[in-house]
C-alpha cells in the first residue's frame, strides 16, 4: 500500500499538531453526551405517556434499526468523500430531527407514529456520524504524534465522560423539567458537534485514507460495490475480528435491553424514578472514566486478553443480578462502580486491535461492517426485553440476561483466535512493513477462505 492508502502522514513531512485530535475528541464528547441524555429522556417520555414497556422497546428498535442498517452501507461513502464531510453533515441532520420532537410536542402535533419517524431519522443519521468520528482517530493520532493505544484510550475516556455527564444531565433535566428538555439538549449537542467538525478540523482531515483507484495504473475510482466487497473480503480473513464481533453482538443486545427497558422499569417499580437512572448511569460513567484513564496510561504494558476478559467479568452480569435482588441503593451504586471500572478497559483495547489490523484506506468499510454486525442485536434488545417483561416480569428477565452475559463473556475466551490479541504488536509491524509495498487489488470475496467459525 502507498502512504496515501494507509493515511499516515510521514513524520518529517508535516509539523506536529494536536488540534485535529482535540477537535475529534470534542465533537465526540458533545454528540455522545447529547445521545446519553436522550437515552434517558426518550424512554422515560414513552414510558410515562404510554405506561407500556413494550412501546418503550418499540421506540428503541425504531431508532437503532436504521442506525445499524445505514451504518453498514456507509463505509464506502466515508472512504470516498472523507469522514469530516460525512460527520458534520449527518450531525446537522440529527440536530434538525431531534429539535423537531420537542417543538412538535409543544404544538400538540406529535402523534406516536410521527415520533417514530423522527426517531428513525435520528438513528439513521447518527450511525454514519459516529463512524466518521471513529475513522478520524488514527489520522488525528498521526498528526499529533500520539501513540495509537493512547489515542484510542483518550477516545475511550471521551466516551466514558459522555456516559458520565449524559445520565447526570439527563436524569436531572427529566426529573426537574421533563423529558422534552432532555431531547432539546440532544438537538443542541448534535448542532455543536457538527459545528466543531465543520469549523475546527482542517479541510481534508481523513481524506488521506481515501479509497485508491480500482486497479494499479487505473485513475478511475473504484465503484461503490467494489469498495464494499473489498471491506467484506478483508473482514472474512480476520478470525480475531470476527470473534470479537460475535461476542460484542451478544453483549450489545443484552446491554440495549438493560439500558432501554430493564433499568427504566426497575426505576419505576422501585420508586427511584429518573433520578435513580441518572445516579446509576453517572457512577458507572465516573468509574468507567477512571478505568479508561488507566488504560490510556498503561494499556500498552498489560496483557490485552487477560485484561479484556477480566473487564467484561466486572462490567457484565453483576449489574443485572443486583437489580434483580432488589438490593439497597448503596449496594446498587457499589456494583455499578465496579462494573464501570471494568468497562473502561474494553474500548481502548478493541480500538487498538482494530486500528492495528485494518489498513487505513479500508477503515471506513471494515469499521462500518464490523460495527453494524456487532450492533445487529441492539435494535432487538429493547423490543425483546419489553415483550419479555410484559410476559414474565422484571426479575426473571434480569436474571436470565445476566446469565447469558456471563456465559458469553467467559466461554468465548476459550476459542483459539483470541490468542492473537496478545500478538498484536507483531501484526502491527508486519502491516507497517507491508505499507511500503505497491498496493494490490483485493480479490473477489467469493474466492477467499472463510475465517474460523466464531459460534459460541
Amino acid at each position: 500500500m502507498t502512504a496515501r492508502a494507509t493515511g499516515a502522514a510521514p513524520a518529517a513531512a508535516t509539523p506536529r499538531s494536536l488540534w485535529p485530535m482535540a477537535g475529534v475528541l470534542t465533537a465526540m464528547a458533545v454528540s455522545l453526551t447529547g445521545t446519553r441524555v436522550s437515552a434517558i429522556a426518550l424512554p422515560w417520555f414513552v414510558l410515562a405517556t404510554t405506561g407500556s414497556a413494550t412501546m418503550t422497546g418499540v421506540v428503541a428498535f425504531v431508532e437503532l434499526a436504521p442506525y445499524v442498517l445505514v451504518k453498514a452501507f456507509t463505509g464506502p461513502v466515508i472512504d470516498r468523500l472523507g469522514p469530516r464531510v460525512v460527520s458534520w453533515t449527518t450531525d446537522a441532520v440529527s440536530a434538525v430531527a431531534a429539535g423537531l420532537v420537542p417543538l412538535l410536542h409543544a404544538l400538540g402535533l406529535l402523534p406516536f407514529w410521527l415520533l417514530l419517524v423522527m426517531v428513525a431519522v435520528i438513528g439513521g443519521a447518527r450511525g454514519p456520524g459516529d463512524l466518521a468520528k471513529e475513522v478520524m482517530v488514527p489520522e488525528a493520532a498521526d498528526r499529533g504524534r500520539v501513540p495509537l493505544e493512547r489515542a484510542t484510550g483518550l477516545a475511550g475516556v471521551t466516551e466514558r465522560l459522555a456516559t458520565t455527564i449524559g445520565p447526570a444531565v439527563g436524569g436531572g433535566l427529566v426529573a426537574l423539567v421533563g423529558p422534552m428538555a432532555g431531547l432539546t439538549a440532544n438537538a443542541i449537542a448534535f448542532a455543536l458537534g457538527s459545528l466543531v467538525i465543520a469549523v475546527a478540523l482542517p479541510r481534508g482531515t481523513g481524506r488521506a485514507a481515501a479509497a485508491p483507484p480500482a486497479a494499479a495504473g487505473d485513475d478511475r475510482p473504484a465503484g461503490y460495490w467494489q469498495l464494499f466487497r473489498e471491506g467484506f473480503a478483508f473482514l472474512r480473513r480476520e478470525p480475531l475480528l470476527l470473534a470479537i464481533i460475535v461476542m460484542i453482538a451478544v453483549t450489545n443486545l443484552l446491554d440495549a435491553a438493560f439500558m432501554t427497558v430493564l433499568v427504566p422499569v426497575w426505576a419505576r417499580d422501585s420508586g427511584g424514578g429518573p433520578a435513580a437512572i441518572g445516579l446509576t448511569g453517572t457512577v458507572w460513567g465516573v468509574a468507567a472514566v477512571a478505568g479508561s484513564l488507566i488504560a490510556a496510561a498503561v494499556a500498552h504494558r498489560l496483557p490485552r486478553r487477560a485484561v479484556f476478559f477480566a473487564g467484561f467479568l466486572l462490567a457484565g452480569a453483576p449489574r443485572f443480578v443486583v437489580l434483580a435482588l432488589d438490593a439497597p441503593m448503596s449496594v446498587v451504586v457499589a456494583v455499578f462502580v465496579l462494573s464501570g471500572f471494568g468497562s473502561g478497559f474494553l474500548n481502548p483495547i478493541l480500538g487498538a486491535v482494530l486500528f492495528e489490523r485494518v489498513p487505513r484506506h479500508l477503515l471506513g468499510r471494515v469499521n462500518a461492517l464490523g460495527d453494524s454486525l456487532a450492533w445487529a442485536g441492539i435494535p432487538l434488545g429493547g423490543l425483546l426485553a419489553g415483550a419479555a417483561v410484559a410476559l414474565w416480569g422484571l426479575i426473571p428477565v434480569l436474571l436470565t440476561c445476566g446469565g447469558l452475559y456471563l456465559v458469553t463473556t467467559t466461554l468465548s475466551g476459550l476459542r483459539p483466535e483470541w490468542r492473537q490479541m496478545d500478538r498484536e504488536r507483531g501484526h502491527a509491524r508486519a502491516a507497517a512493513a507491508a505499507s511500503s509495498e505497491p498496493e494490490k487489488k483485493a480479490p473477489d470475496p467469493a474466492h477467499l477462505p472463510v475465517g474460523a467459525s466464531t459460534a459460541e
